[in-house]
């Protein structure tokens, strides 16, 4: 045989075989038979508990593998860890031949967290169910820290921390207090309440110089927890590169989903009901579906939101002060007691549309402890409440469809420290009556004779005349009135919103172009290939979220 033939063989299989045998090696921990004194390589000799498994250094390629139907009390710490992009260390699952196929369940009652990820990369975590209903802190922990989350990601280095996946995880039952405590009434209206609450997933860069880049949770389940279901919190923009795909956020006490200083950001196929939930006296009782503050290049799409509660704030998804670039699109939004469209002050070139908004912003204020009103639609110059009114600038709101009850009465504002505007192709049906409000972030919105430019205000459908309140500084320049004829009008589902009205709707649309002096527009570019249920736009687009084919 030929030598070099024979080189290049071995060669090649070596090769084969790096790619399909990885490195790092496989712990397990199997609660009902495992020993500490096992060496944890196999599940015949598997560890018994976390505090065992918390004094190994895991390195690339590493599995710690948790045994079905098995449950572990306490905290699972990684501290100082990483594996590599090609070798990430994996905590997961695994079935033990018993049949039970339950996900193994870290209960962390008592502690501060269910999973402790400090100062790591290239982490996957997956398929474990995490609850930490109550009890506090132990005394052997520090009494300092009052706050409890499901899953914790931190930094404590100034050093940058990369790709970090929570995926098919469940976190339910998160509070810090016993069962039985009240909060007090006035916590409600503080901007955060205090932090002794249970939060269900943490991002948090504490650290100056320190970045959490490519954080990703995907196909989880966020259930019962007494503030924020995801949440981060950065600073100066250091937490980059995140992605939400695919979760499910049900009764938060606080809002469903919550990012704060996060740079480029991709919201997708999520749902969110029923944030600021107050069904536990634990639970905080305020929050929007979702909530972006200081954030940049944010995409949310094709997620729903429904069902948020609260005395304030509580919109399905609002864009709260000092964004860019955070665009809304192709969600569905319904029965939120804040309202659908709020975008605060100092935001710039920010965005919703084609989305469906579904009886938003019933809220009254004065009624039921609410003191805040629902809006369905609100430009505020709220940027802080010490600073001066400022913004939005440049905020786009084209081809929505908004469906309001007759028994709600619909209240816009918009604050006259606004500096353009662009609203066009929406349709506003509303089947009661509408009203100007001021808007009432601790104080009320700027008022008066309208000092708002660089208006483009036409082109929008409404059910009735003058269903747009006269009263607003900013008025459509050509409205449209007439019956848009919704397959079911009432109905809780974005199809229920198709319009039959083809010779009312269809390419009455206007091609949608940059706000004057805008030299921006949109980061992801100002028009779309398809609509909030997939319909492909040609030519001019129809009125409203839903093209007719």
């Amino acid at each position: 045989m030929n030598r070099l033939f024979v080189v290049i063989l071995v060669g090649l299989l070596f090769i084969t075989c790096s790619k399909i045998d990885p490195t790092g090696n496989s712990f397990y921990v199997n609660s009902a038979q495992g020993s500490d004194s096992n060496d944890g390589k196999s599940p015949e000799t598997a560890w018994k508990s976390l505090e065992r498994t918390n004094m190994k250094s895991f390195e690339p390629g590493d599995k710690l593998l948790f045994c079905k139907g098995c449950t572990f009390f306490g905290t699972l710490v990684l501290e100082n860890v990483s594996g590599t992009r090609d070798n990430p260390i994996t905590i997961s699952s695994y079935e033990d031949g018993s049949g039970d196929n339950d996900l193994p369940i870290i209960d962390a009652k008592g502690f501060a967290n269910g999973v402790l990820l400090l100062n790591c990369s290239h982490i996957v975590l997956s398929k474990l169910e995490i609850t930490a209903n109550g009890k506090g802190l132990n005394a052997t922990q520090n009494n300092n820290i009052d706050m409890r989350c499901g899953v914790l990601v931190t930094t404590s280095e100034p050093k940058s921390f990369e790709n970090i996946l929570l995926k098919e995880n469940v976190i339910r039952d998160i509070f810090f207090e016993n069962e039985g405590f009240e909060r007090s009434s006035g916590e409600v209206h503080t901007p955060n309440g205090t932090q002794s609450y249970g939060w269900g997933i943490r991002f948090i860069n504490k650290t100056e110089d320190a970045y959490l880049k490519g954080m990703t949770v995907e196909s989880c389940e966020i259930i019962n927890v007494a503030h924020t279901g995801i949440k981060f919190t950065g600073k100066g923009k250091r937490i980059q590169n995140v992605k939400l795909y695919n979760n499910q956020v049900q009764e938060t006490g606080g809002p469903g989903i919550q990012m704060s200083n996060v740079q480029n950001g991709h919201v997708k196929d999520n749902a969110v009901n029923y944030s600021g939930s107050n069904n536990d006296s634990r639970k905080w009782g305020r929050g929007s579906g979702l909530w972006t503050w200081g954030c940049a290049d944010i995409v949310i799409e094709n997620n729903s939101f429904r069902n948020a509660n609260g005395p304030a704030d509580s919109a399905g998804c609002h864009i709260d002060f000092n964004c860019n670039n955070v665009i809304v699109q192709y969600n569905l939004s319904e029965n939120n007691a804040g309202g659908f469209c709020e975008i605060l002050g100092n935001n710039f070139n920010c965005a919703y549309r084609y989305n469906v908004s579904i009886n938003d912003g019933y809220r009254v204020k004065g009624t039921n402890g609410a003191f805040q009103e629902g809006k369905i639609f609100w430009l505020s110059g709220f940027a802080g409440k010490n600073n001066p009114r400022t913004g939005p600038f440049n905020s786009y709101f084209y081809n929505n469809t908004i469906y309001v009850k007759k028994d709600i009465v619909v209240k816009i504002a918009v604050d006259r420290a606004s500096s353009g505007v662009f609203i066009a192709n929406n349709i506003f049906y509303f089947e009661g009556k509408s009203e100007l409000v001021i808007g009432d972030q601790y104080k009320p919105d700027s008022s008066g004779e309208s000092l708002v430019e660089n208006i483009v205000f036409q082109n929008n459908l409404y059910l009735k005349e003058r269903d747009w309140p006269l009263d607003v500084l900013i008025q459509d320049s050509k409205p449209i009135t007439g019956n848009p004829e919704f397959a079911n009008a009432g109905g809780i589902e974005a199809e229920d919103y198709f319009p039959g009205n083809t010779g009312l709707i269809k390419d009455k649309g206007i091609q949608i172009y940059a706000i004057p002096n805008d030299e921006i527009g949109l980061f992801i570019g100002l028009g779309v290939e398809h609509d909030i249920i997939g319909n492909e736009i040609k030519g001019l687009p129809d009125l409203g979220a839903i093209e007719i084919k």
